[in-house]
């Protein structure tokens, strides 16, 4: 690959440090279901998770790069710490995609170096050959990250990257790792890298960046005008602390200014070749499954895909969109994917017109999934008189939830008014014993449903958000709720929609406690926290 693709790769990190937001934990089911999403989104390259973490992350990663790394389809990509076992199971983890590519690192800057990997430069330098190469036994394609390369030395900087490119990396990927740096140093960095590391000619410059001081895209946009050519990011700018880079900000920003970005391309200004590959008609529905499924909502404020991006309060500001959308609008609605179209379903619709519908909504559901999606369906059906594109979007979503569920949740009946006391009768099902009944008194019907399951679980936890919204607008829409527990310090997620708020609370509630005791069962460790001391030379993140 050349250095130049003449357009902007977009690198999307959603399963990997989009997951690593506290409480955003997913199963294998909901990984994959994003990952066919991503793909139908064009994104070029996905990051599918970090193998050697655990088994399940393993297993999520295979998975996605048999059934979403065919064909023509997106890279799937695994990070691996420089070290020669997380290398290993890395290459196994993507080995049945027909294009595939390692992500190795190690960190740069010195206030790693002493105090979180205890190495010297020079035992670094030796390190990134090393690993680089064993990378590339195994993939043509190989990334390397320098972590925290925006707090290290540059001139070590150089040094790191030339080697790691003699030594057969592909793409360099520079992060902000700790979202230190501003729009003018960040592409400083990258102009500076272009003009002294000597063989760079030989690899795409990517850049990765957190948003902590709310500068990830600028920096990002700064960059691809310095010369990077791959964007690593996530989908609502989900991940650790303040989170990444969002991928909706960076395509809309490079779509609507492309004729401001067009120069640095070697294009006219009025050139109307897209920046990217990504199809942002899908960009909206992308938004709204990876929030239903890690339960991390999206802002009403946010850029691009929350709720009120396209909303105007203002009698001012209605009026000029009333005579043109331009006055008030940089983007049109429907380029993101956004649209109220209904379907034209009832509870006397078949199966083929569901199916349909939802292959135009690009959900590709085997004969079970289709079957348990049609039943919810048609009980929606009968509550419900309109069902829209949301409905069903957030029907299939929760689905997805469900496999190996540890709880099942079977019977959830409350009793509530101004003049008595709130109670709840709930039957929950457990692969660890048999199906138990109990009831509860809470502050309200939500409180005394989580009481009650809590009782009957035997999982120890506590409640520390709860919200819901609506999917569509009227009296008899679906609400959306998204529960959050914490234990030990970890957050865990939990979604669900239903015409019935309480219904909902009380399966969101049980697909958090899935996860908690799915997530406790298993023994993932963090690339950027967790080091691995052996005989061999290794690294963090």
């Amino acid at each position: 690959m050349a250095k130049d693709p003449g357009r902007v790769l977009i690198f999307d990190t959603t399963l990997r440090d989009g997951e690593q937001s506290p409480g955003a934990s997913l199963n294998q089911e909901e990984k994959l279901a994003i990952a066919q999403q991503l793909a139908r989104l064009g994104v070029d390259v996905i990051e599918a998770g970090f193998p050697f973490a655990s088994q399940g992350d393993f297993a999520a990663v295979n998975r996605i790069a048999d059934q979403v790394g065919g064909g023509e389809g997106p890279i799937i990509c695994g990070l691996a710490r420089a070290s020669s076992k997380d290398i290993k199971a890395c290459a196994e983890a993507i080995a049945p995609a027909r294009n595939k590519r390692i992500h190795t690192f190690i960190a740069t800057s010195d206030i790693h170096l002493e105090h979180k990997l205890k190495k010297s430069r020079d035992e670094v330098l030796e390190i990134v050959p090393e690993m680089v190469s064993y990378a590339k036994s195994f993939v043509d394609d190989v990334e390397f990250s320098c972590e925290d390369a925006g707090r290290s030395d540059p001139e070590f900087l150089y040094q790191v990257i030339e080697t790691a490119i003699s030594s057969g990396a592909n793409t360099i990927n520079i992060p902000d790792t700790v979202g230190y740096t501003t729009p003018s140093e960040f592409g400083e960095l990258i102009s500076n890298i272009n003009k002294k590391v000597p063989n760079i000619d030989e690899a795409i410059i990517s850049v990765h960046g957190h948003n902590d001081l709310g500068l990830a895209v600028a920096n990002f946009l700064e960059a691809v005008k310095c010369g990077a050519r791959q964007l690593e990011c996530t989908v609502n700018g989900i991940g650790e602390r303040a989170g990444n880079a969002a991928l909706e900000e960076l395509v809309m920003g490079l779509h609507v200014r492309r004729h401001y970005f067009n120069p640095f391309f070697g294009r006219e200004s009025n050139s109307p070749t897209p920046l990217t590959a990504v199809r942002t008609e899908e960009i909206t529905k992308t938004s709204r499954l990876v929030s239903n499924l890690t339960g991390m909502v999206v802002q009403p404020n946010k850029a691009i895909v929350g709720a009120n991006a396209f909303a105007h309060e203002s009698g001012i500001h209605q009026d000029g969109v009333l005579k043109n959308r331009l006055t008030y609008e940089i983007v049109d609605a429907q380029t993101v994917g956004l649209t109220d179209n209904r379907i034209s379903l009832g509870k006397l619709s078949g199966r083929s017109a569901v199916r349909a519908r939802l292959e135009e909504l690009g959900y590709d559901l085997t004969r079970d999934d289709l079957n348990e999606a049609f039943a919810r369906f048609k009980d929606l059906a009968d509550r419900k008189r309109d069902i829209t594109d949301r409905d069903l979007e957030a029907i299939v979503s929760e689905q997805v939830q469900q496999p190996e569920a540890r709880f099942q949740l079977h019977l959830v009946q409350v009793s509530c008014g101004n003049s008595i006391k709130p109670t709840a009768t709930v039957t929950l099902s457990d692969q660890n014993g048999p199906e138990r009944s109990t009831a509860a008194v809470g502050t309200g019907p939500v409180d005394a449903v989580c009481r009650a399951l809590n009782s009957l679980a035997g999982e120890p936890n506590e409640l520390i958000e709860f919200s819901v919204k609506s999917v569509t607008e009227g009296i008899d829409a679906m609400g959306e709720v998204t529960i959050r527990l914490r234990r030990n310090n970890k957050l865990y997620s939990g979604h669900s929609a239903d015409t019935d708020v309480v219904v909902a609370a009380a399966q969101a509630f049980v697909n958090a406690l899935n996860r908690l005791v799915a997530k406790e069962s298993s023994l993932a460790i963090h690339p950027q926290k967790d080091d691995l001391i052996s005989d061999e030379s290794i690294s963090g993140i």
